[in-house]
């Protein structure tokens, strides 16, 4: 863990000096100006959506692990650890933060908020990672080519024997430990039954949808208009990205995926570097709420639960 502490900004570092080294930063800064403040107040708009709905899954997650949670604390909690996220290294500092300020009195206080935070961003990982894998149906579309319909055969086994292998080795590790169960009853619970599914799904698509909506309207913005095939292919892909805790953020690792994927939908890799800055831009734009609430004085050792 120490040398990867001391690896992970180093990677991070070794690649923006990658990026900057094959930036053309005329055309950076020319795609720059193009953007509208139409462009800027839309995306806005969308992060707000985004934090908004993610809370509304939060607070629906919470309870069905028995944790009941007032909608405007859901909703201001969120807007400080998504601002948290967006500007603290690791890009998870946020959501810790926000499993803390929601602990509960007497021991252990801590896990039944902790379990919700994390089921709560399973269910958004496990959205974008679907959306990932329809895509890999559509890379075929993308690349072309006359081995393209059995590139879709292969790929859509592929997935199927994935699906299988997970299937059976969560059974066996069920019949082995005992805490499994347990954890498979909360997941259950959380994602499942009495509709919880759907609930789930249609929330975390929809967050999903406003990311990328969010990517179509910052590369629009400088000039770079997408087909619609880059909301299963590309902007997947680079929202994935974001994941790899190196920065701040997703800053670093986001771009570097957009200069390698922009140019296979027909885009120039300073696009895909000026699209991604703008999305990043818009995200802390959106986040900037949960400063102010922060600059309030709202941050305290346990918030307020009425």
């Amino acid at each position: 863990m120490p040398l990867l502490r001391i690896f992970a900004p180093l990677a991070l570092v070794a690649l923006l000096a990658f990026l900057f080294s094959r930036t053309d930063f005329g055309a950076l800064k020319n795609a720059f100006a193009q953007v509208s403040a139409g462009h800027l107040i839309a995306g806005f708009v969308l992060v707000q959506v985004q934090i908004v709905v993610s809370a509304l899954r939060w607070r629906f997650t919470a309870a069905r692990l028995g944790e009941a949670m007032p909608l405007p604390l859901a909703i201001s909690e969120y807007y400080v650890a998504s601002f948290l996220n967006q500007t603290l290294p690791g890009g998870v500092a946020g959501d810790a933060v926000r499993a803390f300020r929601m602990r509960g009195d007497g021991p252990g206080g801590w896990k039944r908020p902790a379990k919700a935070v994390l089921f709560e961003r399973l269910s958004g990982q496990m959205a974008i990672f679907v959306l990932a894998l329809c895509g890999l149906f559509v890379w075929p579309l993308v690349l072309g080519g006359e081995d393209a319909g059995q590139l879709a055969l292969h790929i859509a086994l592929g997935f199927i024997v994935f699906a299988a292998v997970i299937a059976i080795g969560t059974l066996v590790v069920k019949s082995r430990f005992s805490w499994v169960g347990q954890f498979t009853e909360e997941v259950v619970a959380v994602f499942i039954r009495d509709g919880a599914l759907w609930i789930q799904a249609g929330t975390s698509l929809l967050i999903v949808a406003t990311y990328s909506a969010c990517f179509f309207l910052a590369s629009d913005g400088v000039g770079a208009q997408l087909p619609w095939t880059a909301a299963l292919t590309v902007i997947p892909l680079s929202l994935i990205a974001m994941l790899i805790p190196a920065g701040f953020g997703g800053w670093g690792t986001r771009e570097a995926a957009a200069m390698a994927l922009w140019p296979l939908i027909g885009a120039t890799p300073t696009e895909g570097l000026a699209a991604s800055i703008v999305y990043g831009g818009l995200s802390i734009a959106g986040a900037l709420p949960g400063l102010v609430i922060l600059s309030l004085g709202t941050l305290r050792s346990k918030p307020r639960r009425a």
